[in-house]
């Protein structure tokens, strides 16, 4: 029987090292043959945007965080999974999210990063302000963002979407 994955998450104003969180994946999961790594970055939309502010519910964001994790954990076989989310004020280019998977395989790294991300946009809650040139617009989840987890959690599998 496989152990169970080792799952990090974390919400956090100070900006993170990709180079210090993989030494945590590989740490928590020595025999790994594959690593996924994204990040998101804060989107300068044709120069208009000058900052994004963040806002989060604490507790509830990470536990959050820690189902779409679990889930993904149980629908392949990750060996580890560190999760990172920024809050706070963020300028265009600057970090906001990280997330890594470990797997003794590719394609499983792959896609469960695929669907943490998908579900990060979809169901944790981040409350988003852009401040566009002076105009403040709250951000929400794309019906692109939704139609990605809904075509996972309509899979039944690996490969989709």
């Amino acid at each position: 029987m496989t152990p169970p994955a080792v799952l990090s998450v974390a919400v956090q104003k100070e900006d993170f090292s990709i180079e210090e969180a993989l030494r945590r994946l590989r740490k928590a999961a020595p025999g790994a043959g594959a690593e996924v790594a994204f990040v998101g970055l804060v989107r300068d939309q044709a120069g208009s945007v000058a900052s994004l502010t963040l806002e989060h519910y604490p507790g509830m964001s990470e536990r959050s965080m820690l189902a779409v994790c679990k889930r993904a954990a149980e629908r392949w076989p990750l060996l580890a999974v560190e999760a990172i989310h920024r809050v706070g004020s963020l300028g265009p280019g600057e970090q906001i999210v990280l997330v890594l998977v470990s797997s003794a395989h590719r394609h499983a790294a792959f896609e469960g990063a695929q669907y943490i991300m998908d579900a990060f946009k979809s169901e944790v809650v981040f409350w988003k302000l852009e401040d566009r040139a002076g105009e403040k617009v709250w951000i929400e989840a794309a019906p692109s963002d939704h139609r990605a987890l809904a075509a996972w959690e309509g899979a039944s599998g690996e490969g989709a979407p």
